[in-house]
């Protein structure tokens, strides 16, 4: 009988110490030391296979780290464990929404909650998450879940945790604030809920210092929590780039609070990922190609380190590695992981690579066959996600200031296209602007065939005009564009814009006439040239001004005899 009473006590101990393993577990996942997890996880499930919800967490692991086909295989070992095996249908649901089939997850959970007991909430809470952290999210339906849990159990603090988050990536913030607190102050061990307060904090921007606090807070109530110094060092990365005075001390600060971060969620490949986009984040690109390194190192078939690999080389002028990478990286990930910034630093890369120098020092393009795919690869960005044209104005000036004309004015339109182009002022002008230099530039047979291109840049000055009236070098250079047009019409824009040109700058008078004088005289010149034949009073007047800035000027003055 003692024996027994033996064996049940170590039956007893052995259950106790497997709880807390599995305790230990969700801890190292919420302080994504996510290789700890998987290490404890996978002993739990060895030496006790029956218990279905060990299987679950792991399989919960692997979808945090986007493994999702060992997270599919741990899920359906799960199914056949003897306990707690359902909690492995909310995985497979989980996987479900990140198909696209929201319908057969619905079949998972709905089975789960039918057989809830009454008290039952943690199944809901995981539901729940499965609804955040899914592919394509449905944070209503997660709150609509989670109020479920609240309602079964209102002390079960995860439970408004999860509804906090909910709330927060549904950009409710007033809901989110408020169900991290009740979750904070329901279980003050729960550093996650405490977390997302000081994020919340540091998302109004204004209030840096107020988070920084909630942070040192948790750093004060655990220093190992490795999670709080990953917020502390984009707190102090926000603040600088904020606040530019503070950029030069906080930039550092924030890059020894990451890798503080790093220190203390064991390097795992998941973590180096987490570290790698901040550096990006930081432009530390030198870092950031080292630490691609080392994960290529760690996992040789993961392509995510890829993009990592392209976007540091290109940074560093490492442009033939850039290139290879990301070809690699594009040929290897699902296509709906495919961003815009990966074709746009394809694109960049094959441009700095075809670009080169002739004997007179003008520059030229080396490789044309790459540098048309290097164009079609910055329009693929775009098309890919419009809003990255707000970075095309920085290439296409690289480009005319190369005086690779033709190209640049192919970036330029490109980045017009966006009508919310922060740059598009400006964007417009250097269309026009490139335009023009590439036609003056080519051999009189090809001036004829580009007339197209020239009213593409009459448009784009017309737009310039509307966004500011009193842009006087968009005047001038739609009178320049309209007289290589020759047409009669065109004859009479050129003058018109020539006059609004002389109007603006004479009306600034002093130092702008002085700074504009070669300019004007182009414009009396031609536009009198235009006058003598429609309106010879106008005309005399221009020439008349043209030697008033020029005494010396032969054609003013040849045009004046021809005229009296």
């Amino acid at each position: 009988m003692n024996k027994f009473k033996f064996l049940g006590l170590s039956l007893l101990l052995f259950s106790m110490a497997n709880a807390q393993d599995a305790n230990e577990a969700k801890k190292a996942i919420d302080a994504e030391q996510y290789q700890k997890a998987k290490t404890i996880l996978k002993s739990l499930i060895a030496s006790k296979p029956e218990d279905g919800k060990n299987f679950f967490l792991l399989g919960d692991v692997y979808l945090t780290q986007m493994e999702q086909d060992s997270a599919a295989a741990t899920f359906t070992k799960g199914k056949a464990a003897k306990d707690n095996a359902s909690f492995n249908d909310i995985g497979l649901g989980h996987i479900d929404l990140n198909n696209g089939n929201a319908a057969g997850a619905q079949a998972k959970f709905d089975a789960v909650e039918k057989d809830l007991k009454k008290r039952d909430v943690e199944q809901l809470v995981y539901i729940g998450r499965a609804y955040i952290y899914a592919g394509k999210p449905d944070y209503k339906k997660a709150v609509a879940v989670l109020n479920k849990a609240v309602a079964k159990d209102a002390k079960y603090a995860p439970a408004y945790l999860y509804l906090g988050e909910a709330y927060y990536r549904d950009r409710d913030q007033n809901n989110a604030y408020k169900n991290f607190r009740t979750a904070s102050e329901l279980d003050p061990s729960l550093l996650r809920a405490k977390l997302q307060l000081g994020v919340i904090t540091k998302n109004t921007k204004a209030a840096f210092p107020e988070a920084v606090k909630a942070f040192d807070g948790i750093v004060a109530a655990n220093p190992n929590y490795g999670p709080v110094y990953r917020e502390l060092a984009e707190t102090y990365y926000l603040w600088g780039t904020t606040d530019s005075s503070k950029k030069k001390e906080y930039n550092p600060k924030a890059l020894s609070y990451y890798e503080k971060y790093m220190s203390l969620t064991d390097y795992s490949l998941d973590s180096r990922m987490r570290h790698a986009d901040f550096l990006l984040l930081t432009g530390d690109y030198k870092a950031l190609e080292a630490e691609a390194q080392k994960m290529q190192q760690m996992d040789k078939v993961n392509p995510r380190i890829l993009r990592y690999a392209a976007y540091a080389a290109y940074e560093n002028q490492n442009y033939p590695a850039s290139i290879t990478a990301m070809k690699e990286f594009i040929a290897k990930v699902d296509p709906k992981r495919i961003i815009a910034r990966d074709y746009l630093y394809l694109g960049l890369a094959q441009l700095a690579s075809t670009v080169g120098k002739d004997d007179k020092d003008n520059s030229i393009i080396k490789d044309q066959v790459q540098f048309d795919e290097a164009i079609a690869n910055i329009k693929k960005a775009a098309e890919t996600d419009i809003n990255i044209t707000n970075e095309f104005n920085a290439i296409g000036k690289k480009l005319f200031d190369q005086k690779l004309y033709g190209p640049a004015a192919v970036v330029f339109e490109v980045a017009t296209t966006n009508p919310e182009n922060r740059n598009l002022f400006y964007d417009n002008f250097y269309l026009a602007y490139s335009i023009y230099y590439d036609h003056v530039n080519k051999s009189a047979e090809a001036k004829k065939a580009n007339t197209a291109q020239l009213v593409k840049a009459d448009t784009a000055l017309a737009k310039v005009i509307e966004l500011s009236p009193e842009a006087q070098d968009a005047y001038l250079y739609k009178a320049k564009v309209n007289q290589n047009l020759q047409t009669n019409d065109a004859y009479a824009e050129m003058a018109r814009n020539y006059d609004k040109y002389i109007e603006i700058v004479t009306a600034k008078g002093g130092a702008e006439v002085t700074k504009a004088t070669k300019t004007l005289i182009e414009a009396y010149s031609n536009a009198g040239a235009y006058y003598a034949v429609t309106d010879k009073a106008k005309a005399k007047d221009y020439f008349t001004k043209a030697l008033a800035l020029d005494p010396n000027d032969q054609y003013a003055k040849g045009e004046l005899q021809k005229l009296k």
